[in-house]
């Protein structure tokens, strides 16, 4: 996009919240109005998960120190957060669904620290676009106008926090977000109905090529690595049904993300983006729904937005697994009041 200027902050520090963003990501779009937005977590080392419901008018800030941005939420969210630090993926109640994946390809474009160009840390940027925006449309059109430089991270012992982004609306319309060579790159349109890890988004629709070429009835690559996950996605999200009344739209899309799940206790040694399946979600951008399950427990749970209290001056609310790991059904009545995560800067 013309005028676009995303920087990245040349810091890096370390931190574990980071972990929590390599994943498959798949989009349900249906006949009937239900858009559907599937995410499974994969990573080498447990990740603890909290959720939290964030209501309307939250004061919130990207960064501890200037230069920075200073908001108060607009909109209200459902979000994941990784070590009670960092917001991994969300939703908000217009609809709109944000999830952070590891790209380990991703190169961001060093900021000068000349100027006053505001610093976002990862760990308060999917709420940024949460708490700011209804639609895809204008998220992008917020990006061509403005700039702000990230605040990058490190964990694992040195791995870097290399990630690309998904947004998905109400409409299917989809956003990716990805850093290629020092430069942001924007995909967008119903067509990105999946994201997984690396390599780029360019890169992957040449693989993708391939194998339609070889015709998924026939034959279907079968491995954890990224490249095959999308594929085997991208191949059954198109041939799976439109038409489906509300609970087998459902039970299709989590289909799907079984295919993409790393078995639970498999690894391959150095790459972390290819380990277990620790949970998934579901985001249901056009019921308000969130879906939530841990691959380790037997517990099956969502939080109904629509049924939470969201105006300015509501609480905060957290469903603290730890407390709550095997619990099944409407979350709704077992999130507490809280102050809130404080974010891993």
């Amino acid at each position: 996009m013309k005028g676009l200027k995303i920087l990245a902050a040349a810091a890096l520090v370390a931190s574990s919240w980071a972990a929590a963003d390599a994943c498959s990501r798949v989009v349900y779009q249906g006949d009937k109005g239900y858009v559907l937005v599937g995410r499974t977590l994969d990573w080498r080392t447990p990740i603890p998960t909290n959720i939290y419901v964030y209501p309307r008018g939250v004061a919130k800030t990207s960064m501890p120190t200037e230069p920075c941005l200073n908001w108060r939420s607009k909109y209200a969210s459902v979000v994941a957060v990784g070590y009670d630090g960092g917001v991994t993926e969300g939703m908000n109640e217009k609809g709109l669904v944000m999830n952070g994946l590891f790209c380990k390809g991703t190169v961001y474009k060093v900021a000068t620290g000349n100027d006053n160009t505001p610093v976002m840390s990862m760990a308060m940027l999917v709420s940024y676009f949460l708490d700011n925006f209804a639609t895809v449309e204008e998220t992008a059109t917020w990006l061509s106008e403005n700039e702000f430089a990230i605040f990058g991270q490190t964990f694992d012992g040195g791995t870097v926090s290399a990630l690309h982004w998904a947004i998905t609306d109400t409409t299917g319309d989809t956003l990716v977000m990805e850093y290629i060579g020092g430069k942001l790159t924007l995909h967008r349109g119903k067509e990105y109905k999946v994201l997984t890890n690396d390599p780029p988004l360019d890169q992957m629709a040449a693989i993708e090529k391939y194998w339609e070429g070889v015709g998924g009835v026939n034959m279907l690559p079968g491995t954890v690595k990224s490249p095959d996950r999308f594929v085997r996605a991208s191949f059954f999200i198109n041939h799976v049904p439109t038409d489906f009344d509300y609970p087998q739209a459902l039970g299709s899309l989590e289909s799907i993300m079984g295919t993409v799940s790393v078995p639970y206790g498999y690894e391959i040694e150095g790459e972390p983006n290819v380990s277990s399946t620790q949970w998934r979600s579901v985001s249901d951008a056009t019921g308000g729904k969130y879906y939530f399950k841990f691959a380790d427990s037997t517990g099956d749970l969502w939080i109904d937005m629509g049924r939470l209290r969201l105006n300015p001056g509501a609480p905060i609310l957290k469903l603290d697994n730890a407390k709550h790991r095997g619990f099944t059904g409407c979350a709704n009545d077992i999130l507490e009041e809280s102050k809130g995560f404080t974010p891993m800067w």
